[in-house]
This record gives C-alpha cells, structure tokens and sequence, in this order.
C-alpha cells in the first residue's frame, strides 16, 4: 500500500492512506543506509495490524526535491504569510524568505493576512510593493475566512509548505482551509506585536486526497547562509526581463552606468521597496565573514 508521511514524532511516522491514518515504523535498513524518512515522502507500507493501522515502512518512493529548512519533501509551492498589519510587514524578512524559497527551487505565493483590520491604503502599498514582482498576491482574513477560497484554488493538486514569521495568522488560516487541523492558534503580545512560537514540528495536513499543507515554525531573522552576493539579483524574477539592457555583463544593478534595471526602477517599473532590499541584502553578502 502507498502513501505518504505526514507527521514524524520520535521514530514514528504517520502515514495518509485510503484506509486513513497508519502509525509506522521505518524499517532497519533506512537507517542502515543513513536514510531518513521525510514529512511529504511518497512510500510504499506494509501493514501489521489492519484493525489498529499499525504498519512498517518498506520503501522511500523517488522524491521531487528535499527541503533542509523544514525538513520535508516532494514540496511543489511555498505560500508566504506575512500580516498587513499587527505587526506591521518587515520588507526585508519578507524578502529573505523568498530569496529562501528561490534557493530551493519552490515558487511562491504572498498572502498578506489580518485585511479585517487593515485600511485599503495600506492594501495598495503592499499591492504596489510586490505586485510587479512575479509572484501571485493574495489578501486575506484568516479570523474573518475572508479571501480563504482564493487561497484554497491555489493549492488544489499541490503541495505546499507554508512560511512566515510568528504572529501572523497563519495557523489561523490553515484551520480555515482545514478545520479539522485545529492548531492552537497562539495570542499576539500586546507589548511586542510578536506572536508565540504556537507550531513546533512540521506536519501536512490533508486538504484532499491530492492537495496537502505544511506549516512551519515561526521565524523572526532568516539568514542567507552560503550565498554568494552575485547569486541574488537571481532570486528577483522583476529583474529578468530588464537586464539585457545593462551595458556590463555580471551588472549588479546597484553602480554600473547604463544598468537596465536601474532605469527600470526610475521608471516605476520595479518596486522601490524590492530594490533598496536588494541594495542592502547585497552588502550583507558582500561584507560576510569568509571562515
């Protein structure tokens, strides 16, 4: 029988099937073979006790990729939750958890939550900020289930792990699209606008029999660990379409005469906002301690 993990607790792996949930064990020869099973792996089981769906895990079935930050596999899209306000956005974290998601491969989704208690200004400044950029926008209330149907059409057939830093609704709109998830949906402190660490493993969640999400723990500074600096512009897809006008080959937008992209952005053809990200997140790789 095939299936696929959707949570791991201390050596046990849950397993979605058609006859439902299977507690497994992964059998001696993965660690043998220094594998270890992943949520999102694709695998074949065999069962011990139907009645109690109790089973072994006999075989990792090929993955499409393998996160390391969460560590999880057969991911097709990422969709990034940040608040509109309560707390207010933080462009750059916003930004690194793309550029992260860029790394590995995964498209992204932005979904800007909490739009109950946000004004339409602030809406379009966001809009405006990350419209351009190539990634499909959202806006929501997880507390209102306003925008929840937008959000489920991007995730039939797919699945998708959710990113965000704490606080910002996310477990809150994971038990709109899944009520049954029922994860504990931690309050905000009033004195930091900061949310509780409320998500502490990674698990998928069944939407349908072909569409899973993973939510993550919260982050509040995501490093780019070994990037190098001329690796980023490639993590912004607005940049693409405006380099063949740059005079240098291996311009890095920011100093070069004649740049394609910085006529762009003196255009308004490229956010404001993304671009000083940019600037600035190239100096941090440009100024990292070599060890």
């Amino acid at each position: 029988m095939q299936g696929k993990i959707i949570k791991g607790i201390a050596g046990f792996y849950y397993v979605y099937t058609p006859l439902g949930l299977v507690e497994c064990k992964a059998r001696g020869v993965f660690r043998k073979e220094k594998i270890k099973p992943l949520v999102g792996d694709n695998v074949e089981i065999e069962l011990v006790d139907e009645a109690l769906l109790l089973g072994n895990i006999i075989k990792i079935l090929p993955r499409s990729n393998a996160l390391i930050r969460p560590a999880s596999a057969n991911i097709d899209q990422a969709l990034v939750i940040f608040a509109i306000v309560k707390p207010n956005p933080n462009y750059n974290l916003l930004d690194r958890f793309l550029i992260n998601m860029e790394k590995q491969g995964l498209p992204s989704v932005i979904c800007f939550n909490k739009r109950d208690i946000a004004t339409p200004e602030d809406e379009q400044e966001l809009g405006e900020a990350y419209g351009r950029c190539g990634y499909q926008v959202l806006f929501a209330s997880g507390a209102k289930e306003q925008g929840i149907e937008d959000i489920r059409r991007c995730l039939n057939g797919k699945t998708t792990v959710v990113a965000g830093p704490s606080g910002v609704g996310k477990s809150t709109i994971i038990n709109a699209l899944c009520p049954e998830a029922q994860m504990e949906t931690g309050e905000i402190s009033h004195k930091i606008e900061r949310g509780k660490h409320t998500t502490r493993h990674a698990q998928l969640f069944a939407l349908s029999d072909d569409a899973f999400i993973m939510d993550t723990p919260g982050f509040t500074s995501l490093s780019l660990g070994d990037m190098e600096k001329e690796e980023l512009q490639g993590c912004y897809p607005e940049f693409a379409e405006f380099e063949k006008d740059c005079r240098f080959g291996g311009c890095a937008h920011i100093s070069e005469p004649v740049c394609g992209v910085k006529a762009a952005l003196a255009e308004g053809k490229i956010s404001r906002v993304r671009y000083d990200n940019y600037v600035m997140l190239y100096e941090e790789l440009k100024n990292k301690k070599k060890y």
